[in-house]
């Protein structure tokens, strides 16, 4: 069985108590969390006190949602000192706050070495971007470590981390039991190998098995030009082998659903839980 979630902030616009109980009667039981993106939410780390977390936990627990993933998608590889130490200091915030809180992983993508977060083709996928995002996102780990949390990277091809076998670097570099992986299959996908998209699946889930402890779930078309991306069931990608991976290999992971609207968030589900039941 498979646990699946929704991004709260796709989800329609409530008070906390309101919105939390929709998304349970759609059928969702667990959440990705990004406080910045929730209206009426904060990310300010100095706002992160433990009464922020056990009013949020409280909440939660009464309407019978996990928080999945704790998101704090920031920037570790940026050239600029002071937005580094920031970002840093945010996500030890974050992984301080999920200490109290209760939540599966503090998730977070892994970077591009410049100051926009942008991808940069003769940057992005070099060694040395990776040398550098290992070296910031060690003292992170370090901070996972001491409060009992499990921090998770999610590999996306227009990011420094693009490739399983990229991220199999990380982890193994890092060498943490705290260090985990977000699973998200289309971004791994791009247009450069979109061709290999059987190949590239199955290198994920081979070498990175132990370490996925949650799948993110959305769908892409590519016929109009690039690559753009929508709610699950609503274009190209071909969910079998992942949701067969994640019933024989990861009993009750969390996979919440991405790029949803409240309008279509039920039917991707229906659609997901179709696969599921059918490999």
């Amino acid at each position: 069985m498979i646990q699946y979630g929704l991004r709260l902030h796709d989800a329609e616009k409530l008070p906390l108590q309101q919105q939390l109980s929709v998304v349970r009667d759609m059928g969702f039981t667990c959440v990705h969390l990004a406080l910045s993106k929730v209206q009426g939410m904060t990310a300010d780390p100095s706002a992160l006190t433990p009464g922020y977390a056990m009013y949020l936990k409280k909440a939660f627990e009464k309407a019978g949602i996990d928080i999945a993933v704790l998101g704090n998608y920031l920037n570790l590889a940026t050239p600029d000192k002071d937005a580094l130490k920031k970002n840093q200091e945010k996500y030890t915030a974050h992984l301080r706050f999920a200490s109290i809180l209760g939540v599966g992983v503090v998730g977070t993508e892994t970077g591009n070495p410049n100051t926009g977060y942008v991808y940069d083709p003769e940057k992005s996928h070099t060694d040395e971007a990776l040398e550098t995002f290992i070296t910031n996102l060690r003292p992170v780990v370090k901070d996972a470590e001491r409060f009992g949390v499990l921090l998770a990277i999610e590999p996306v091809w227009r990011h420094i981390v693009y490739s399983p076998q990229r991220a199999r670097i990380v982890l193994d570099e890092i060498n943490s039991p705290n260090l985990r992986i977000i699973f998200d299959p289309v971004n791994l996908l791009d247009e450069e190998n979109l061709d290999r998209r059987e190949e590239v699946l199955n290198d994920a889930m081979t070498l990175l098995e132990k370490e996925i402890d949650v799948i993110h779930l959305k769908d892409y078309k590519t016929e109009t030009g690039p690559r753009t991306c929508m709610a699950a069931g609503l274009g190209d990608m071909d969910y079998s082998a992942v949701l067969k991976f994640a019933k024989e290999k990861k009993p009750f992971i969390h996979a919440t659903l991405e790029n949803t609207k409240p309008e279509n968030a039920r039917s991707a589900l229906v659609y997901l839980k179709g696969v599921e039941e059918s490999v």
